[in-house]
């Protein structure tokens, strides 16, 4: 989340609040808490722990309906301007904090990864199991392949998969991440790898965000389908 984010997303909890169940009779009424969900998810985004909830409400109708404001404007700038810069210095501790778990997380994974049956490392960190050695030809960097895969998390969590969408995709193979361009071109057609790929040949301290966190290791089960010139998938073009 930016600062200009944050500033805004605070500068707008100041302005809403938390009303009474009551029934969704008339538009009005809809609109209305369609509008209070929105915002009261945006006040749990910035730190719903550090609002004050009532005096969310108090200042929500006091704005509404034109009353003397308990605070100057002056004040609630300053105010807001505060928060904000505190809760990005907490998001940014947060973050750091995330990156230097998973890195360690990621260096241990691999450092006892790489000692089990069958699991070979190259020069670059990438560690990779056979599961079946196909017979076909390898792909190079010019060349656009056909693939199934699953990809995971060390904890086991699914962050994408072709198996699950039933549908095998087609890219370059310079069009993906250094662990899968290094991993592809081991493989020939036919093969069924187990790719483990350090962050550094993945995404880095940046991750992908929301589904794969800053400094992770991944692991990918890759099927090369097919090599040779092919169309890219509408679902790789998107990414």
């Amino acid at each position: 989340m930016t600062f200009s984010k944050i500033l805004l997303a605070a500068t707008i909890a100041t302005a809403i609040g938390s009303a009474q169940a009551i029934e969704l009779k008339s538009e009005a009424d809809k609109v209305g808490y369609a509008l209070g969900v929105d915002m009261g998810s945006t006040v749990k985004e910035i730190g719903g722990d550090k609002i004050n909830i009532d005096a969310v409400v108090s200042g929500l109708k006091d704005a509404a309906e034109g009353k003397e404001l308990a605070m100057k404007r002056e004040e609630m700038d300053k105010t807001m301007q505060a928060f904000a810069e505190a809760r990005m210095k907490e998001m940014q501790a947060q973050f750091e904090k995330e990156i230097a778990a998973n890195a360690e997380a990621g260096k241990k994974f691999l450092e006892e990864n790489g000692k089990k049956e069958g699991v070979k490392t190259t020069d670059s960190g990438l560690q990779y199991k056979v599961e079946k050695e196909g017979k076909g030809a390898k792909p190079t960097k010019d060349d656009s392949v056909t693939v199934h895969y699953e990809g995971r998390l060390l904890d086991g969590t699914i962050f994408d998969s072709s198996y699950e969408r039933k549908e095998p995709v087609v890219f370059k193979v310079t069009n993906v991440i250094p662990g899968w361009v290094e991993g592809l071109q081991l493989m020939s057609e036919g093969s069924k790898y187990t790719l483990y790929i350090p962050s550094s040949l993945a995404y880095g301290e940046t991750g992908a965000p929301p589904s794969i966190p800053p400094n992770s290791t991944l692991t990918f089960d890759v099927e090369l389908v097919k090599v040779g010139e092919a169309k890219e998938s509408k679902e790789e073009a998107k990414k």
